[in-house]
Parts: structure tokens; C-alpha cells; sequence
């Protein structure tokens, strides 16, 4: 299920940032198989809503990340990521954009994005079983 807002305010943040957060993410991903054992994989999905999802695998191990809620988890504050493609909040639960990843100007903050990007993406690999 999609991301209930608290408002318009709170919607139109996350219009802003949800497309830079997607890039960001995907640059990241790219980068960290780059530098692991993993394979990593891209699939379309259609439910709870149309996204994508990375398809891991190494030796006899396989995980899957949803990219939406890692774009979420990075969006909002206190997201909680579901460990499958199903939705991973309770549709009545409201989210809280992440006030840090918006500058004095109402603009994306570049840097603090990046850099919470990095950080969530190198935890989902470093979560990875071995």
C-alpha cells in the first residue's frame, strides 16, 4: 500500500524527493555490487503498487530488496522495510518526511541525501547472510 500522508505539504515533499531518492538509490546499488561477491538482478513489480525490486544472490543465498521501501526508508522517518514485496506499513499509520533532506530553500539537500543513501544501502549489504 502507498505511504499515507499527513497532509498536501507533507505529500508534495515526498513528490520532491521520492525521484531524486530513486535515483540515488539505484547509482548506489550499482555501486555496491560493483565492490561485492552478490549478483545482483532487476524485476518488475506490479503489487502492492508497480516498483521494482533487486533480486540478490551468492552461492546458495538469495535476497530481495524492494526498491520502493528503500526509497521510503530514506524519505521518511522511521519506515520500517518489510522483508517482502508485500507493503510494510499498516495503511492507517501516517509517514514523516525526513525534514533533513529538504534545505532552508524547500529544495532537495543533495549532500544529506546522498548521504543517507549510501549509509542505508551499504546496511542492507552489510545485513546480508554469509
Amino acid at each position: 500500500m502507498k505511504p499515507k500522508f499527513k497532509d498536501t505539504r507533507a505529500w508534495e515533499q515526498a513528490q520532491l524527493l521520492m525521484q531524486p531518492a530513486f535515483i540515488r538509490v539505484m547509482d548506489n546499488l550499482r555501486k555496491q555490487l560493483e565492490e561485492s561477491s552478490w549478483s545482483g538482478t532487476y524485476q518488475e513489480i506490479q503489487t502492492p503498487f508497480p516498483g521494482y525490486q533487486l533480486c540478490l544472490t551468492h552461492q546458495h543465498h538469495s535476497v530481495t530488496v524492494n526498491i520502493w521501501d528503500l526509497c521510503f526508508k530514506i524519505c521518511f522517518i522511521d519506515y520500517p522495510i518489510s522483508s517482502s514485496t508485500e507493503a510494510s506499513i499498516d495503511n492507517s499509520q501516517e509517514v514523516d518526511i525526513d525534514p533533513a533532506l529538504i534545505d532552508e530553500t524547500g529544495d532537495v539537500d543533495w549532500h544529506r541525501l546522498e548521504t543517507k543513501t549510501q549509509y542505508l544501502v551499504k546496511e542492507v549489504f552489510a545485513n546480508l547472510p554469509t
